[in-house]
């Protein structure tokens, strides 16, 4: 019978296994796609349809882009329940966050 995963991890020195789990929580917070992100949220096309007022094959064609306006973006974000905020980082100046992007009232 083969080892389980933690006992892998137990068997590495303490400095390997916290690169480790460094790498894994970034992972974690990545999402690929929105498709991921809606699946994450526990949403339908459906769902994300009626919210954004459209029809469920509109929900595949957005997720299925890989070049969005920021407002559709954060529109579609909202409407699998969450918000969007753009992150700068610049050299020397650390990170920013970028305000009034995307927003469709603009």
């Amino acid at each position: 019978m083969g080892r389980t995963h933690e006992e892998i991890l137990a068997g590495l020195p303490k400095a390997r296994r916290e690169k480790i789990e460094a790498r894994a929580a970034v992972l974690t917070g990545e999402v690929e796609g929105l498709k991921a992100l809606r699946e994450l949220a526990e949403r339908s096309q459906e769902q994300i349809a009626q919210a954004l007022g459209v029809k469920q094959p509109s929900v595949l064609k957005i997720e299925r882009q890989t070049d969005l306006y920021l407002s559709t973006l954060r529109r579609f974000v909202e409407a699998a329940g969450g918000t969007l905020e753009l992150r700068v980082e610049l050299p020397g100046k650390g990170v920013l966050q970028l305000t009034g992007m995307g927003d469709a009232e603009r």
